[in-house]
Formats: structure tokens, C-alpha cells, sequence
């Protein structure tokens, strides 16, 4: 699966509580921190949720 860096880039205040707490969900505790999760149909129907907050960017599978 690919996995997903998404970035925090607009904040949440004035909007709607279970927008808050989906990106609360996802692990976001402050604007501007980044995350990197694996793709799933979950995670990828709470980024759509919360679409005008973040900026999403695919990972290649990157050899360590």
C-alpha cells in the first residue's frame, strides 16, 4: 500500500466539531505538523472530510 504525508495547513477554529475531532483522530495537535500514515479506505474517508485543512502528498516506497 502507499502511504500518505499530510500536512496540517489551515486552521480548524469556526468550523464544525467532528471536523475538529477527525483531525484530532488522525494524531494533529498543532497547525503546520506533518504525518505519515498507510493508505486505507478509513484513513482516506477522513482526509476527504477534512480536505480544505490539509495538503496530501503520496510517499513512493522509499528503500532505508
Amino acid at each position: 500500500m502507499a502511504k500518505l504525508r499530510i500536512t496540517w495547513v489551515k486552521s480548524d477554529i469556526g468550523y464544525a466539531q467532528d471536523q475538529r475531532r477527525t483531525l484530532r483522530a488522525l494524531g494533529f495537535r498543532r497547525l503546520g505538523q506533518v504525518i505519515e500514515r498507510e493508505s486505507s479506505p478509513s484513513l482516506l474517508g477522513m482526509v476527504t472530510k477534512i480536505r480544505h485543512f490539509v495538503k496530501v502528498e503520496v510517499i513512493d516506497n522509499e528503500t532505508k
